[in-house]
């Protein structure tokens, strides 16, 4: 896989290069709640515009249906990397059309363009060789190179990730680089004991993580919604939570087979519960209550690990010397099941272990709740990404990247 350095190394004065992004930013209207992803990427578009590159920047956002549409515009992530970069950037209202091409065809050495969302485009996601390729086919006209650099989206098999570098040369940008080498101490040469955290709302989500870490990790801490899958699976009642009723038999495999290879596998002793889910734009008092996870009352819906459970996983994560963590272990977007998300960063941020923390909402609750990112060994920016990776799937936009 070569980098951007070599392509540097190479001269990129006057070349425009197409630099595949992942500005999937979330947005309260057209404000952004987390500009994470843009200030990751930053590094790889302020090197090359530095040494004169025409930087066409292009990424999705959110799933419109192949079409335009203003509620997933870029508009709002172009103009927040513009001010990273302290520099105007242009904005295409097209991916591939008139404005696209003049956006392009306007740029000076070292500037940067971001084109509209590649989703507004069907042949971006499409599932026919045939249509991916003609987009793609359309985005290289636009490009003399391409680096890939949008870790969050190197899962997908879409036309800017896979069919693209096919037809231009190509290299792996900053981002990418850093995350496949956190994630190969993840996989390989492991340092131990490597502990897992696993949150989230879905365990049918996990599940082949679960089973590949089932023969490489020491520990794995589940909380989120998952967890009253994995409770009910225990002969527990988990009132109104969250249920996946037909995952209880593969959970239920899963915790035999961890007992079998000596695999910990440590669930919620205590849980915080409500009446029903909270409103999270009023973050009005939900009413909350703590039970034991084996006592959860009828109509009551778990929303996050008990304080029990806080220090049961903070003692769980003192000792290791790797930490995988992906997903929220509550609603942490309100405060009442803000906690136990909150109790698993903390614990990471006080432990010397190498530290990742998988992407998604595990991500965005570290900036939310306030903790200082650098406090943490690596935050990636995919969280399927990261799962699949570590499922040990071939991810179609790094096989892409290869020579």
């Amino acid at each position: 896989m070569k980098t951007i350095d070599e392509l540097l190394a190479e001269g990129v004065a006057g070349k425009r290069v197409f630099v595949r992004a992942d500005l999937n930013v979330p947005l309260d209207g057209t404000t952004i709640t987390d500009d994470g992803r843009i200030r990751a990427v930053l590094p790889t578009v302020a090197k090359l515009a530095e040494a004169g590159a025409r930087v066409v920047v292009a990424s999705h956002l959110g799933r419109p249906k192949g079409a335009p549409d203003p509620a997933f515009s870029l508009a709002p992530a172009a103009a927040r990397l513009g001010e990273l970069l302290g520099a105007d950037v242009a904005f295409a209202t097209d991916t591939v059309g008139a404005s696209a091409r003049a956006t392009v065809a306007g740029l000076a050495d070292g500037r940067v363009a971001v084109i509209e969302n590649l989703r507004f485009n069907a042949g971006e996601t499409s599932k026919d060789d045939a249509e991916r390729g003609a987009f793609a086919d359309q985005l290289a006209e636009l490009a003399d190179a391409y680096v890939g650099d949008g870790f969050g989206a190197v899962h997908r098999k879409h036309a800017s990730v896979f069919d693209l570098p096919a037809r231009l040369p190509h290299y792996a940008g900053y981002l990418i680089a850093t995350e496949v080498g956190v994630l190969k101490k993840l996989t390989t040469d492991v340092q131990r004991p490597y502990a897992v955290v696993l949150g989230g709302a879905k365990v049918s989500d996990k599940l082949g993580v679960i089973d590949h870490l089932l023969e490489r990790a020491d520990r794995i801490l589940i909380g989120g919604g998952m967890a009253y899958t994995f409770l009910k699976a225990k002969g527990y009642e988990v009132g109104s939570s969250l249920l996946q009723e037909d995952q209880i038999p593969a959970v239920r495999e899963y915790l035999r087979r961890a007992e079998e290879k000596g695999v910990e596998f440590v669930l919620p002793v205590d849980v915080v519960v409500a009446p029903a889910f909270p409103d999270l734009k009023t973050k009005a008092p939900a009413h909350p209550a703590t039970v034991a996870a084996d006592a959860m009352p009828e109509g009551q819906m778990g929303l996050d690990n008990g304080p029990e459970t806080n220090k049961l996983y903070a003692s769980k994560l003192a000792d290791a010397a790797t930490v995988f963590w992906n997903g929220p272990m509550g609603v942490f977007e309100h405060p009442d099941f803000a906690d136990g998300t909150r109790a698993v960063a903390q614990a990471l941020v006080e432990s010397p272990a190498f530290s990742v923390v998988g992407g998604g909402d595990s991500a965005a609750a570290v900036r939310i709740l306030g903790f200082d990112e650098n406090a943490f060994g690596h935050i990636s920016t995919g969280g399927g990404a990261s799962l699949e990776y570590l499922e040990g799937k071939t991810l179609p936009g790094l096989a892409a990247l290869e020579d």
